[in-house]
């Protein structure tokens, strides 16, 4: 059990309880404490209620919804018995996953497509290489390679053409950046990793978004730091289903209450839900953090990727323009614009934490190949509005071909439509994730399951969906998901003799 708790007040509860849906057969003639009990349940599992969230006394909530106390208190005993929710006397009830509930895994990694084109992966987010202007770049590149070649190509800081590209897209972004304030490393990755490592001790406690990127929460969690989720609200969106929306208020209440040493965030086209945080809440969420005396660990490996948002609406700034102290450590990525294989990410921070985590790096990682620092420099460089333009638009184009396809085929499931980022956060009406993933291995296509995204096993209905493939392969993706979908919910596995079609690209 977690030493902190989240504690939900009873118009809060009730306020999450109206978004709980359950599917029809689940609500039809069933008392009203199996009701209350099954949205209870549902908010645990889709990570709305963090696992370990104290839930308000009987009394309190059935005043809340105006139930009966005995409603209320069966409600509880049956989440108990299900293994939902914990208790002890004189010390209340906190919500919990049953023993045996999947655990979050390890990221899926790729997997290659056979000769005939049977495997779709929708494990992974990372956009192909822009062509012809990465080709060109690292032409470029290799030219310069023999002055650089001269030397031992050791650059624990990066090489500074590459720290003087990404200081100068920061000022052009509103955020004033020299090149000392920048540590290039080994993708993104290595940049959170360096910097959970330098700053982030076993033991301490880390304020995640719930849900948040799975990579980055299993790091944390091998380092032995403690997780404390901080839930997104929800909020009808434009379709009239909940859409994730930052909660400012239970950022404060946690920052304060927790104090955690690092609060781990991604304000820019979140991943994995797409939700983009306003100026004023970045304002509040350090405010709060600065009482707390919590450093921020902004990831802006997605801020680049506003596919929807008009070229006329200005984007919030980064969150590190808005306090210039040292409280804020940033990392961005070029593998989420330009390509994931150029494993290129940065760190910008005080020029102090800039060479103390270039010291530390040394003894694991003596700097990135300096050849890919190179391309990614040229790319950063002249070409950078026209590869953007063309990233952009292959991610919105994917984006409507999802839109379009999901409803038509599966249309029991539902998603907020985000206006950036690299994937869909898809809630696939009551059907496991896990189980879909498991459908999915044999069933032409891979799919990343939503229990990954949280830090205590929840968001089981969910899965996400990557932005990456080709628009015209989405018909046929969305096919395969629905195909698989009927088996997982059939309870059954593709097996050898359900080979999947060909992708038509």
């Amino acid at each position: 059990m977690a030493d902190w708790h989240t504690t939900v007040t009873p118009p809060a509860l009730a306020r999450l309880l109206a978004t709980a849906r359950l599917p029809e057969p689940a609500t039809a003639r069933r008392p009203a404490y199996r009701t209350l009990a099954g949205q209870i349940r549902l908010l645990v599992t889709e990570g709305r209620l963090p696992v370990g969230a104290r839930l308000p006394a009987e009394r309190e909530l059935a005043t809340a919804l105006e139930l009966s106390r005995t409603t209320v208190a069966t409600a509880y005993e049956t989440l108990r018995g299900d293994g939902y929710l914990h208790s002890r006397r004189g010390a209340g009830s906190w919500t919990a996953l049953p023993e045996g509930a999947p655990p979050p895994g390890d990221a899926l990694h790729p997997v290659p497509p056979d000769e005939q084109g049977r495997t779709l992966d929708l494990g992974v987010a990372a956009p192909p290489a822009p062509q012809p202007w990465f080709g060109a770049a690292a032409a470029r590149a290799v030219e310069q390679l023999p002055y650089y070649a001269s030397g031992h190509g050791h650059y624990p800081t990066g090489v500074p053409v590459l720290r003087e590209a990404v200081a100068r897209r920061y000022t052009e972004r509103g955020l004033a950046t020299t090149p000392d304030q920048i540590l290039i490393t080994t993708g993104a990755m290595g940049g959170l990793h360096l910097v959970q490592r330098v700053l982030v001790g076993r033991g301490d406690r880390v304020a995640v978004e719930a849900p948040s990127y799975a990579h980055t929460l299993q790091a944390l969690r091998l380092s032995g730091a403690r997780l404390v989720p901080v839930p997104f609200a929800y909020r009808p969106g434009p379709d009239g289903g909940p859409a994730p929306r930052w909660d400012a208020e239970e950022w404060q209440r946690v920052l304060r209450g927790a104090a955690p040493r690092l609060a781990y965030v991604i304000p820019d086209f979140h991943n994995p839900t797409g939700a983009l945080i306003g100026e004023e809440q970045r304002r509040e969420l350090l405010a709060a953090a600065r009482a707390a005396g919590s450093i921020v660990l902004v990831d802006e490996t997605t801020a680049e990727l506003g596919w929807g948002v008009p070229e006329s609406v200005p984007l919030p700034r980064p969150v590190a323009a808005l306090d210039r102290s040292a409280q804020v450590v940033t990392v961005g990525s070029a593998g989420k614009l330009l390509w994931g294989g150029l494993r290129i990410g940065w760190v910008r921070a005080a020029p102090a934490l800039v060479r103390r985590l270039a010291g530390e790096r040394v003894y694991s990682d003596v700097g990135t190949p300096v050849l890919d620092q190179l391309i990614a420099a040229e790319l950063l460089g002249e070409p950078l509005p026209a590869v953007r333009a063309h990233q952009l638009a292959r991610l919105r184009a994917t984006a409507h071909a999802f839109a379009a396809a999901l409803p038509e085929q599966l249309p029991d499931w539902s998603f907020p439509m985000p206006t950036g980022g690299l994937a869909l956060w898809v809630s696939t009406a009551g059907l496991s994730g896990a189980a879909l993933a498991q459908a999915g291995e044999h069933g032409g296509v891979r799919v990343a399951s939503g229990n990954r995204f949280g830090s205590d096993g929840a968001f089981e209905h969910h899965i996400r969906i990557p932005l990456t493939v080709p628009a015209a392969t989405v018909p046929a993706a969305v096919g395969r998901l629905a195909a698989v979908a009927a088996r997982a919910t059939a309870g059954g596995r593709l097996g050898p003799t359900d080979e999947a079609q060909p992708l038509a690209v």
